[in-house]
């Protein structure tokens, strides 16, 4: 019964519920002392606000059109980046050109293309769509990029030595030594998401989570304000953990599930 219960235990433990008992507990007691729960809800009040979105189906629809904006960016962005960034890897010449321009427009956040992106692309879904594209784009690349540089000389080496040509190096020995980069790029690239989706509902949207919390303020609706914002955690969360599972399942030949995907932090 004691090792039963040390069990269940530390599988609590590992699964971070005490942390999240701990959360909901500090909250609650806040809320209690704030004294407005127009201003801060308590737990049981935003779980109440979850609910009311929930029944009349304006929640699952406002996560389900993030959610496929999110993904359609984030796709498109992954599949022009990785190529980019094995490009620009391999040639030393094209990363002397191209790297301080991947430098230098990550640094630039993607909600302040905001308005020049209205311009370029209306306030449809294009827009949202090239918003995230475009803050996936320069993570992956310059992950994958780095990943090219990061490749051992020495199977390089011992690859040309066995007779292999340029493309076999680069298809058998670069490649998937790149993959773990490629991996924690895209998870990084889709964190930033998150945030450029937001930013952009919020602006230019009719429907969405983003949008959802910027007109929740305007009928004082805290509590939904608080539900978007559990909503976008809860979202990430999944989201990141499919990257994970997924990657340690069909990639776990490229060396995913070593810790590698934590190498790079950009």
């Amino acid at each position: 019964m004691t090792t039963a219960i040390r069990a269940l235990f530390k599988w609590i433990l590992e699964r971070g519920i005490l942390s999240w008992l701990a959360v909901l507990v500090i909250w609650e007691l806040v809320a209690l002392g704030y004294h407005n729960a127009d201003l801060f809800p308590s737990p049981v009040q935003t779980f109440d606000g979850a609910i009311r979105l929930w029944s009349n189906g304006a929640l699952l629809k406002d996560i389900g059109i993030s959610s496929l904006r999110i993904l359609a960016g984030w796709l498109l962005g992954t599949l022009v980046g990785i190529p980019l960034g094995l490009i620009i890897g391999t040639s030393q010449v094209l990363r002397h050109m191209i790297e301080p321009f991947i430098n230098f427009f990550r640094f630039i956040p993607a909600i302040a293309f905001v308005t020049v992106f209205m311009m370029w692309f209306g306030i449809g879904e294009g827009f949202k769509v090239a918003l995230i594209t475009y803050t996936t784009l320069f993570i992956v690349a310059l992950n994958t990029m780095m990943g090219v540089v990061r490749v051992d000389e020495e199977k390089i080496r011992a690859s040309m030595c066995l007779g292999a040509t340029r493309f076999q190096i680069f298809l058998y020995v670069i490649v998937p030594a790149t993959v773990p980069f490629m991996v924690n790029g895209m998870r990084l690239a889709m964190g930033n998401s998150f945030a450029a989706i937001v930013g952009a509902e919020m602006l230019a949207a009719q429907q969405g989570v983003g949008y959802l919390i910027w007109t929740s303020r305007l009928y004082f609706q805290t509590d939904w304000i608080f539900v978007g914002l559990f909503v976008l955690g809860l979202m990430g969360f999944v989201a990141d953990r499919l990257i994970t599972v997924l990657s340690r399942v069909f990639l776990k030949r490229y060396g995913v599930m070593d810790g590698a995907t934590a190498e790079m932090r950009l």
